[in-house]
């Protein structure tokens, strides 16, 4: 396909927008306080595994967030990502399926972090702290998807190349394998984390979106609580008729069944 950025709208609009504004508060801050002041900032906000595991449960939600003003480029580069991925997802998929399946690979980038680091350590084998921070799990999850939903569509690889994108997805798969071998082990295998996450939301997500389906199961929670007062009024109406001598059987939903062992007449 010739190279385009989808409608900027919906679930596109949203993650662009929140992630420039973080970027640009954080830009401010830099400015307004002091490096010792901005480095308590980023590591809070940022996801350490040392950190998460002692109770600073906010980060895996926070660190896709914090892009560092020096890194323009790399923030850049995210945000296009970001717009290009999601729009062209969206089209086929809809807003809430797409945010549920961003959501799923930065929760999954951060998780994996966490779980390797832990059993590292617990084996003897500690890694060192890498603090994650942007949204490059998001972003390796939803490639991941277009690449096992859409893998014949071709796209521009450095705006130059034309790749179809399985072969794009399993080039991105083959990098982060081979940082395995390096020093950042822990932020390879948080990518590949992101990877497998946004794979099992593929196989087990419905098709609507995880939102989507929470709804539905609220309403149809609600709607079985009020079908359960209605059975138990029905019961409390049966034994109440039948202390006036009248039989009255009532079905689930509360209306009368009519048969052979029902009194007609005295309802006449």
């Amino acid at each position: 396909m010739p190279f385009g950025f989808p409608e900027f709208r919906g679930a596109t609009r949203r993650l662009v927008l929140t992630n420039l504004i973080a970027y640009f508060a954080l830009a401010l801050a830099n400015l307004a306080l002091s490096p010792a002041a901005m480095s308590s900032i980023g590591a809070h906000l940022s996801f350490v595994p040392d950190f998460f595991l002692h109770g600073w449960i906010w980060q895996p939600l926070t660190y896709s967030l914090i892009h560092p003003p020096g890194a323009l480029l790399g923030t850049l580069f995210e945000l296009l990502s970001l717009w290009f991925l999601v729009g062209f997802l969206e089209n086929y998929r809809g807003s809430n399926w797409v945010m549920g399946l961003y959501v799923s690979s930065v929760l999954g980038t951060a998780l994996t972090a966490a779980a390797i680091y832990d059993v590292a350590g617990r084996l003897g084998h500690p890694m060192d702290q890498v603090p994650l921070y942007g949204c490059m799990g998001g972003i390796f999850g939803l490639l991941i998807a277009i690449g096992l939903l859409f893998g014949d569509t071709e796209f521009m690889m450095f705006f130059v190349i034309n790749i179809k994108a399985r072969y794009l997805a399993a080039i991105y798969a083959l990098i982060a394998f081979a940082m395995l071998f390096g020093p950042n082990r822990l932020y390879a295998f948080a990518q590949l984390g992101g990877a497998v996450a946004g794979i099992l939301f593929l196989r087990f997500a419905p098709r609507k979106g995880v939102g989507f389906a929470a709804s539905e199961w609220m309403y149809g929670l609600r709607n079985s609580y009020y079908r359960w007062k209605r059975r138990r009024a029905g019961r409390k109406f049966e034994v109440y008729m039948k202390k006036q001598g009248r039989t009255v059987r009532l079905d689930g939903r509360g209306r009368q069944i009519d048969d052979e062992h029902n009194d007609r007449s005295r309802w006449n």
